[in-house]
């Protein structure tokens, strides 16, 4: 179908490919005359059609000039401000500008500083984002055009985009880096400053994204958005170290970033991508997120699968299309309703609008590779979609279907000729494209070079970008051959006597003075120190724990040199750090973690605190063997070297704590001094060995009926740790945490039974004193949301009561509800072994994703009763899984993962009970169920759980990840792992059935139950005349039947499916009936 020849083409000859030259830079003397030229009709044509709109007095511009003009959008404004900032870079390459290189530059800044004069207004929000990252509290991202006040409230338009933050971030560091002054005042560095903390989390920041509608379906949902979370990454990159005063700043004006929230960012971000969310397979929004203007990908292989995955489902004649089923701008969309109905998205299926736009991202893009062809090649494909008016080219924003061609283009899309917007006929311009339509020319054309426009380079590797300053940390990629410098901090002299016997090299903290070692939360408090502003009410850092990246840097603090060491060796954390067996594999861990996942300038540097205690344990051998290995210079395949703190600070990553230099003299930062020992110790035969203690459990009824009096003198009389915590539990139910026994309160006392209990290696008291005290493990938060950007969902509670599924990310305070409300009530410990369970198969999922192939659900509670099977298939007796040390979880984790992992081989019912416990499904089941529902009018039925034909077929696809989630919403309702599992062996034999028999169609709802059933009984009744046995209600005989043998369960299946379609339940359209094979 030819292109409506209304448009005119208006890209001249000459200004087309002829003076594109990537690697121009200058204007050559004989060229300049006509350089000149182009910049003035570009200075007339950015002055008619976006500056003329500028608010004289916030600066922002409209978003929709038609309907809202008073109306401002921040992104659109900074998209606005960035045309008018690159001419005016354009023009900085001529003498006689005539003072347009500053007015355009100006006119940027007046901009940017608009967006932070309506920002900074609601810097209470910006505090409380910081806590919540809820969308009650996220900045406004639309204000009234001339006042900068809000338009809408907090919940009467979708404010939370992420995106919108970060880009702001990434030009204002573009713009002061090509020496525009935009920041003034300590006050405004410290809400920049606060406005990183607000991009930080990101990652697991569900959003509405760039379109301002959050999930595909528009009904007011939020979801994760690469796009978002790869915009937050672009500025934290950027901003890192960067002085908000350009090069006329002091230390205090510098940006500082969370290392570990960036690199939780990326990682999430790779993750993500090619998608944009579940619910959008893509969106042509991560144009440009990979492309300019944020760069967010440098790893080529992902960034050419998602741009090609965008061109591929998205690109049509007249632009792109913003995302699949979108309906914004079509005919059929009722304007006047804010969300739509739950099957409404499937009318727009084929005839969304497609955005002009998107080329012109292309366009730029190839400027940016030096690919000729591709700017050729998109520019022959905008040509005939633009205006030429009386105001200069016209962009339209999209071009739709109407109302009468649209059953012709269902039928064969791209047919028809669609319909521009009305932005030539009434000159109510689409800025943000104006302005990203003038970048393209000034590109193109020759009159900006890519190095002008991008300032800071996004566009090279890290590697090549230039550096802000010495004193601050860099983003400058990955060696391959990065080395991971280790020094050992003993605590004592003796301690470090007796390593020496060993041959191993480590210093204590008088040894390396002045330099002074620091706990992971006392850096965390320095943070807190910045940002902080009494007068816009900025608290500073929240007290976020910092991470392994963050730890392995060197910091100057007030002319002192700090190390710092990591989280795992702190000992007021998380009971984990006391079993040995699971330091060495975090150890381990760690190294490989910093070798993959350093980016920063020097060499990350290892701190590891050396404790007396970690040599009484009956691991000590192996805890020697790991600080033996890393003499070698190699651990786990990584390189490291040990040695002395003061021979690797010149190698080492260091980073200046300048805004400390403010705080009161008052206050003091604790640092770890040397323990002071009478005696010593040369060898392991020295160290006295932990006795063996008592730690039966007893009935603790009769204490409830007993006194608060007598309940503590069966405690004075009880040496029994597992006792003592059970008569404490009583007490704290009864009295609470603060409950003083003699000098101490019951808080206290559990404290101590916990410390000594894990001394002891008695991990049933210990996980029982950890959720009493609510102890609460770091980076769960992080952990669940590395299951659910791998298209996962998880649940937590209790096997056999009711849990809570998370599908989206959430800050630790609600996962801390959700573990103490539905787990609290069944087992205490429960709590603390669930909290071991997220942090390892976040762990396992992150590394070895293959192992929860299949697994789409990962339901906690369920995965321990699967471990707690599969011990008693290996121990052939019961064991406590409380018991187990940490570390042995972890190892029954990964060996039940692994199906076959055991030593023992499984039954057809252990089978079942381990894939049913794991929710595991073959490859292509949610494509089975999908075709068995198309072909069931009724719908399916499983336990009393109603999965509808219809709006499910309407509103969804086949291959969308909501589709595959609601399937394990039908099947969550099943309460036997082995009956799940052979449910979903009934889909199979349904699908097979229906597949091999085209013709077949059920008339009424489908029944799964009665199926298996019916199924259940045939078998009883060959069990009956071929074994002679009575029958029976348990269905575990069939459970325990292997399916594909003769006689197995798939045959009995098949004919209860088989007869149930031979009763009259289908529609057949051929005489002949269904056959099996």
């Amino acid at each position: 179908m030819a292109r409506p020849s209304r448009r005119n083409e208006v890209f001249l000859a000459d200004s087309r490919l002829g003076n594109f030259k990537p690697g121009s830079k200058m204007v050559d003397d004989e060229n300049y005359a006509e350089h000149v030229r182009k910049l003035g009709e570009a200075y007339v044509t950015v002055k008619r059609q976006i500056l003329r709109h500028q608010s004289s007095t916030t600066g922002l511009f409209p978003c929709n000039l038609a309907d809202a003009p008073h109306e401002a959008h921040i992104r659109d404004s900074i998209y606005c401000a960035s045309a008018a900032w690159a001419l005016s870079l354009a023009y900085r390459k001529i003498d006689n500008d005539k003072g347009r290189t500053y007015e355009l530059g100006q006119s940027a800044v007046k901009c940017m500083r608009g967006i932070l004069f309506c920002w900074i207004r609601q810097a209470d929000k910006v505090e409380k984002f910081k806590l919540s990252q809820s969308a009650n509290t996220a900045l406004h991202s639309k204000f009234h055009m001339t006042s900068g006040d809000t338009l809408a409230g907090d919940e009467e338009y979708n404010h939370l985009q992420i995106d919108c933050v970060g880009l702001f971030l990434l030009f204002l560091v573009q713009m002061i880096s090509s020496g525009l002054q935009i920041i003034y005042t300590t006050d405004e560095v410290n809400f920049i400053q606060n406005l990183v903390y607000y991009v930080e989390r990101a990652y697991r920041t569900p959003d509405y994204g760039m379109w301002e509608r959050g999930s595909k379906y528009n009904n007011g949902s939020t979801e994760l958005h690469a796009s978002s979370i790869g915009m937050a990454k672009v500025a934290l990159e950027a901003i890192n170290g960067f002085n908000l005063f350009g090069d006329k700043g002091a230390a205090w004006s510098v940006i500082y970033v969370d290392v570990d929230a960036h690199n939780r960012n990326r990682t999430i971000f790779d993750c993500v991508l090619p998608r944009e969310s579940n619910s959008k397979n893509t969106d042509a929004c991560l144009i440009p997120t990979v492309s300019w203007p944020a760069f967010a990908i440098h790893d080529e292989e992902l960034r050419n699968r998602t741009m090609a995955k965008a061109v591929r489902k998205l690109q049509g004649q007249y632009g792109f299309k913003r995302f699949l089923r979108d309906g914004y701008g079509t005919v059929l969309e009722e304007k006047n309703r804010k969300y739509y109905k739950p099957t409404e998205i499937k009318t727009f299926d084929g005839i969304e609008c497609e955005w002009p736009l998107f080329f012109i991202f292309m366009v730029i893009d190839g400027v940016f590779k030096g690919s000729a062809d591709q700017v050729e090649k998109y520019q022959n494909l905008l040509q005939p979609l633009l205006a030429e008016t009386s105001d200069g080219v016209v962009v339209p924003k999209y071009y739709y279907i109407s109302q009468e061609c649209i059953e012709a283009e269902r039928a064969k899309p791209g047919s028809q000729i669609r319909i521009p917007s009305m932005e030539e006929e009434t000159g109510h311009l689409f800025l943000l494209g104006q302005a990203v339509y003038m970048v393209s020319k000034l590109l193109v054309d020759g009159l900006l070079h890519i190095t002008e426009l991008d300032v800071i380079k996004r566009h090279l590797p890290a590697a090549a970008r230039p550096r802000h300053s010495i004193r601050y940390s860099f983003f400058q990629g990955r060696t391959s051959d990065l080395v991971v410098q280790i020094v050992l901090i003993a605590e004592s002299v003796r301690l470090q006597q007796m390593l020496a016997t060993y041959g191993i090299l480590s210093q204590t903290p008088h040894q390396i003075e002045p330099i002074e070692v620091w706990s992971p939360n006392e850096l965390t408090k320095a943070f807190g120190f910045l940002g902080v502003n009494k007068k816009l009410g900025l608290s500073g850092r929240p007290m976020r724990p910092v991470g392994g990246l963050g730890t392995s840097k060197l910091y100057y603090v007030c002319g002192h040199l700090v190390v710092c060491y990591p989280l795992l060796f702190e000992v007021s954390d998380f009971y984990l750090s006391q079993d040995m067996n699971l330091v060495i594999d975090d150890v381990k861990s760690d190294l490989v973690f910093l070798a993959k996942r350093w980016k920063l300038s020097g060499r990350p540097t290892f701190c590891m605190l050396v404790r007396e205690e970690n040599i009484r344990g009956p691991n000590t051998r192996e805890y020697l063997d790991l600080l033996a290995e890393f003499k070698t210079g190699s651990c786990g395949g990584v390189n490291v070297r040990l040695g002395r703190l003061q021979t690797l600070i010149s190698a080492a990553c260091v980073e200046n704590l300048d805004f400390l230099q403010s705080v009161p003299d008052t206050y003091t930062f604790k640092y770890v001094d040397e323990l002071s020992m009478k005696s010593s110790f040369r060898s392991l035969t020295d160290v006295s060995r932990l006795a063996k203690l008592d730690d039966e459990p007893i009935d603790i009824q009769p204490l409830k009926f007993m006194s608060s009096y007598d309940i503590v003198q069966r405690l004075y009389h009880t040496d029994n740790m597992f006792a003592q915590t059970q008569i404490l539990s009583v007490l704290l139910e009864r009295e609470g945490l603060d409950y003083r026994i003699e000098d101490s309160t019951i808080k206290d006392r559990l404290d101590r039974l916990l410390r000594k209990a894990g001394v002891h290696q008695n991990w049933h008291v210990v996980r029982f004193c950890a959720g009493l005290l609510k102890k609460m493990v770091d980076s769960l938060a992080p952990s669940l949301t590395a299951m659910l950007v791998r298209g996962k969902q998880a649940t937590i509670g209790v096997f056999g009561h009711e849990e809570e599924v998370i599908d989206k990310p959430m800050p630790p305070f609600k996962i801390k509800a959700i573990l103490y409300s539905t787990t609290g009530p069944y087992d205490v410990s429960d709590i603390a072994l669930q909290q071991e369970m997220i942090l390892n198969i976040g762990k396992y999922i992150s590394t070895s994703p293959e192992l929860f192939e299949g697994i789409l659900k990962i339901r906690i509670g369920w995965i321990i009763e699967a471990m707690r099977r599969e011990l008693c298939i290996i121990e052939d007796k019961d064991v406590s899984i409380y018991s187990m040390p940490p570390s042995e979880v972890r190892k029954l984790l990964l060996i039940t993962l692994a199906r076959f992992g055991g030593q023992v081989e499984r039954t057809p019912l252990q089978t079942r009970q381990l894939d049913g416990a794991f929710n595991r499904v073959p490859r292509d089941f949610y494509d089975r169920v999908w075709r068995i529902l198309e072909k069931t009018p009724g719908g399916l039925k499983v336990c009393g759980y109603h999965l509808p034909q219809q709006p499910t077929l309407s509103d969804m696809t086949m291959y969308e990840m909501n589709f595959s989630l609601l399937v394990e919403h039908m099947l969550s309702n099943i309460t036997d792992p082995a009956y799940r599992q052979i449910m979903v062996e009934l889909f199979m034999v349904v699908s097979t059935l229906l597949d091999r028999n085209p013709e077949v169609q059920f008339l009424s709802a489908v029944d799964m139950d009665k199926l298996v059933q019916q199924g259940f009984d045939e078998f009883q009744k060959d069990q009956s005349r071929l074994e002679v046995q009575e029958k029976q209600d348990d269905m575990l005989t069939f459970f325990n039947t292997a399916p594909n043998v003769k006689r197995g369960t798939t045959s009995y299946l098949a004919k209860a499916v088989v007869n149930n379609l031979m009763q009259g339940a289908v529609r057949s359209s051929q005489d002949e009936f269904c056959s099996i094979s």
